[in-house]
């Protein structure tokens, strides 16, 4: 199969950092198509020649096992292609056309990897010279908009040029391997079905937690904030694929119907419950691993009174017969103690216990990052003579140990499926606004309330409000069990 793939913002940070190194793994790996064509465009005046010395350059600062060596560059290299295009002009996207038309390849992918603002006007260019038509897809890079009314803006300008089939709305966290294995998790297994419920599980808890700051992203950051840039997408996508019901078949659309149910019943936030049940937060100097670090206000490009969340806590619930009354904790932050993306279910205790200690209930823990797994933490007996006391052990399973041949990382995942036409992983359109429409009640409160997010160090775990948001329940997070 014939493609071209197209990424609009060709000498972005996007691009030369994620997206042409996973293109790379992908073709070090066999994976890619042969038969392949991949045009950078962007405004800066080169050629295909200076755009693979300039890539090359940066290839230089890609992990060294995913660096490519001299000779795998040159041939990676040979299907890289450079236009300069300045996405205003009209006789620009005719003349991209001209170059796609000349090969006429079996699909066409345009990868919009430019800020959001820049999609409503590139797509009805596209649509105004025919680059529209059947083999074409178009791929959006998040976020898409800053609140409901600009993601559905953008939905229009999509819709009014692209059939719902050709757009993928990219979420990287759903190309991550231990996300795509929840739905084997879940649906591949009898063992886990008949306890995935309210009578059985007691709190879900989701975490997104990074050490790393705002960095020199400070100007985009502060017009954006935890609750935009991570729950609002990443979290609630999370969220939907551990609460959705079984979908009647592996088709996208079967997937993406459960997902959005999910979304619909979610508890709806107020003024009240805002104040209530969401905690945010902004980091302040601290230490993280022994070295000392500013905080969110000493950032370059950061106003100094700027009031944007650097972290984020809710407590939700889903208003529908297979999870009422089970709170769910969504959480994410900056400079926190630890890099660590998972998903905690905690299972309630036994109706009746008949042996002394015990400790924690059992929990199921699905690693996402740094490690990529499933913990399954039981109770036991030691052995020792010592009585008939439990001990906390683990089942442990690394998906990296498991499965001994390559994994393909999230970008690289969701490049392929797009090549493919495959949108089992990419957000649907009423998904998304359903998401924003969600989250609209807390950034209003927000903007009524003057007091702001509460400090936290750097280094820690974000505000204790966090922790006793989750201990007014008779709970606590995962790292204080």
């Amino acid at each position: 199969m014939s493609f071209d793939l197209v990424f609009f913002g060709g000498t972005g940070d996007l691009t030369w950092r994620k997206l042409m190194p996973a293109l790379f793994q992908a073709f070090r790996h066999g994976k890619l198509p042969e038969g392949g064509r991949i045009l950078a465009v962007a405004r800066d005046d080169q050629t295909d020649e200076r755009y693979r010395e300039w890539l090359k350059e940066r290839f230089r600062e890609v992990d060294g096992a995913k660096r490519p060596t001299d000779e795998e560059f040159e041939k990676f290299g040979s299907l890289i292609h450079y236009r300069r295009m300045d996405l205003s002009q009209p006789e620009h996207y005719q003349g991209l056309k001209d170059w796609l038309d000349a090969r006429n390849a079996d699909t066409v992918v345009l990868y919009l990897a430019t800020s959001p603002h820049l999609f409503t006007g590139i797509c009805q260019q596209l649509g105004a010279v025919g680059l529209n038509h059947g083999k074409v897809r178009v791929v959006l890079e998040k976020p898409l908009g800053h609140d409901l009314a600009s993601a559905q803006e953008i939905n229009r300008a999509v819709r009014g040029v692209f059939a719902e089939s050709q757009a993928f709305r990219i979420d990287h966290y759903l190309g991550k391997p231990s996300v795509q294995n929840l739905m084997a998790l879940r649906f591949g297994n009898a063992l886990f079905e008949p306890l995935w419920r309210r009578e059985s599980i007691a709190n879900i808890q989701i975490t997104l937690a990074e050490r790393l700051g705002v960095g020199t992203r400070g100007a985009f950051y502060d017009g954006t904030g935890a609750l935009r840039d991570m729950i609002q997408n990443h979290a609630l996508q999370l969220l939907t694929m551990i609460a959705m019901e079984p979908p009647s078949s592996n088709d996208a659309d079967a997937i993406r119907d459960e997902k959005l149910k999910v979304l619909r019943s979610l508890k709806p936030f107020t003024a009240e419950s805002v104040a209530r049940d969401v905690v945010r937060g902004q980091y302040r100097a601290g230490s993280i691993e022994g070295k000392a670090v500013p905080g969110y206000l000493e950032e370059v490009k950061v106003p100094p009174e700027s009031q944007c969340e650097t972290f984020v806590a809710l407590r939700t619930e889903i208003n529908n017969w297979r999870w009422a009354g089970v709170p769910f904790y969504l959480r994410t932050g900056k400079r926190l103690a630890e890099r660590d993306a998972q998903i905690v279910v905690n299972f309630r205790p036994v109706p009746h216990k008949i042996f002394a200690g015990g400790g924690q209930p059992n929990r199921l823990v699905i690693k996402l990052q740094p490690e990529d797994g499933l913990e399954l933490q039981l109770l036991a007996q030691k052995g020792t003579g010592q009585g008939e006391q439990l001990t906390p052990v683990s089942l442990d399973l690394d998906f990296d140990k498991a499965f001994a041949t390559q994994r393909v990382g999230a970008y690289e995942r969701l490049l392929l499926d797009a090549i493919a036409g495959r949108l089992n992983l990419f957000v649907r359109s009423d998904e998304q606004e359903q998401a924003w429409r969600w989250v609209e009640p807390i950034l209003n409160a927000w903007t009524a309330d003057a007091s702001g997010p509460r400090p936290y160090s750097a280094g820690s775990w974000g505000p204790a409000a966090a922790s006793a948001l989750v201990a007014r329940d008779g709970f606590s997070w995962a790292e204080e069990q």
